[in-house]
């Protein structure tokens, strides 16, 4: 081997780029630090822990450092509910109504920015299948603008942290109209949340323990779940967002609650470690089997990991951004369709598949370079309503540029 490679066939200098262009961005203030694990052919080729996950107390950033990774929870619920389709227990086609009846005769929005009272019938049932590609016509406050936005936030309150029973909300969620009619468009929406209590209803338990048992103890994923226990809690990265008044790190910080929260919400809600994550990654990665265990059938991931939306849906703007460019989105992740017109979520190869979390956290695995990357921080964007037109606020430039440049550092260092 090239004597400047390392075992996993970087090249060692171009990944010793990454700490140092990191470190000037947490030098900077942008953000607290970074977690970042890059694994390849079988090996963990390279950690960085770069910052503080508690700038006041000076606590550095640490390998085991637990982060709130927020929509990356998403992919975690869609295996769960793959699972549960192998096993004959419901089927992409299956109108949710069959277990969640709040989602019966829904209504939706003749205009999606105006008047919620302004509706018409929904011409057909909220499926599983647009639950998985965020194609039911419900929404999140902050991808909404106009009423629907407020009415979201009033009823259900914040899109985390939320305190009221699953029954309690799924009633809320589902005495809203809908912004678009089921199937028309991708909407990124609370569709993982009903997801995974649809899930934790067909299972007759709480999705926490649905997904300890089927997912977190048989890959060995001790660091990961809805809350942190207080034995934790000193390895827990704080949440900042820059605060505008000073222009400096503020904490925000979700207060930490005394036990198993009643509410979990499998779109956002768990916490986790680079680690755990990496043996998630992998099972994806390795087509359902990682280390020996199976979770699902290889061709299940392959559906997983195959775009679903139509040419005339990616046309639509995500977010305000032409998103969609050379990339698509399958049953819980979005999946590289050209490498050359992707710009929205870095450097990769045709069929990598990932999808990042609203603090900043992202994923990406490339069955092209038998690869995953993790990317870990802890960057608090607005999640009320109107987000969708205030994005940018919140996180100064180098702090929205670090993660595409971690991204074009790992492939530079494979020569691409």
């Amino acid at each position: 081997m090239d004597g400047d490679q390392t075992s996993g066939g970087f090249l060692q200098a171009g990944l010793a780029q990454i700490a140092p262009a990191l470190q000037a961005v947490a030098d900077a203030g942008d953000l607290s630090g970074f977690v970042t694990l890059v694994w390849r052919r079988g090996e963990v080729a390279q950690v960085e822990t770069i910052g503080h996950r508690d700038v006041e107390a000076g606590l550095p950033m640490t390998r085991d450092t637990l982060f709130r990774i927020a929509s990356m929870t998403k992919p975690v619920t869609s295996i769960a509910a793959l699972m549960l389709m192998e096993e004959g227990k419901l089927r992409l086609e299956d109108p949710i109504a069959r277990w969640l009846p709040e989602f019966s005769n829904m209504l939706v929005l003749k205009d999606p920015t105006g008047p919620v009272e302004d509706t018409y019938p929904a011409p057909r049932d909220i499926t599983v299948e647009d639950l998985m590609t965020h194609r039911a016509g419900l929404a999140y406050a902050f991808t909404s603008i106009g009423p629907i936005a407020q009415a979201h936030e009033d009823r259900l309150g914040p899109p985390l942290g939320g305190v009221m029973t699953p029954d309690h909300w799924l009633k809320a969620l589902g005495s809203l109209p809908l912004s678009y009619p089921p199937g028309e468009r991708f909407h990124y929406s609370h569709a993982t949340e009903v997801l995974g209590f649809l899930v934790a209803r067909i299972e007759g338990k709480p999705l926490g323990q649905v997904l300890k048992e089927r997912i977190f103890r048989r890959l060995g994923m001790e660091d990961t779940d809805f809350w942190c226990p207080p034995s934790k809690r000193g390895r827990m990265a704080k949440l900042y967002r820059i605060d505008p008044e000073t222009d400096r790190l503020q904490d925000v910080s979700y207060p930490h609650v005394d036990s198993q929260p009643v509410f979990e919400p499998g779109g956002g809600g768990l916490i986790s470690t680079a680690d755990d994550y990496l043996k998630f990654a992998r099972m994806m990665l390795g087509k359902g089997e990682v280390d020996g265990v199976r979770l699902v059938k290889a061709e299940t991931i392959e559906m997983m990991t195959k775009n679903r939306l139509t040419d005339a849906q990616r046309q639509i703007p995500f977010m305000g951004i032409p998103f969609w460019l050379g990339q698509g989105f399958g049953l819980g992740v979005s999946v590289i369709t050209d490498p050359e017109k992707q710009a929205w979520m870095g450097a990769g190869s045709e069929g990598a598949f990932g999808w990042p979390g609203a603090f900043g956290t992202w994923w990406q695995a490339d069955p092209a370079e038998d690869m995953v990357m993790i990317y870990l921080i802890q960057n608090s964007m607005p999640l009320g309503p109107d987000a969708a037109a205030q994005l940018a606020t919140g996180q100064r430039m180098g702090g929205r540029a670090a993660l595409p440049v971690f991204q074009k550092l790992v492939y530079g260092a494979l020569g691409k």
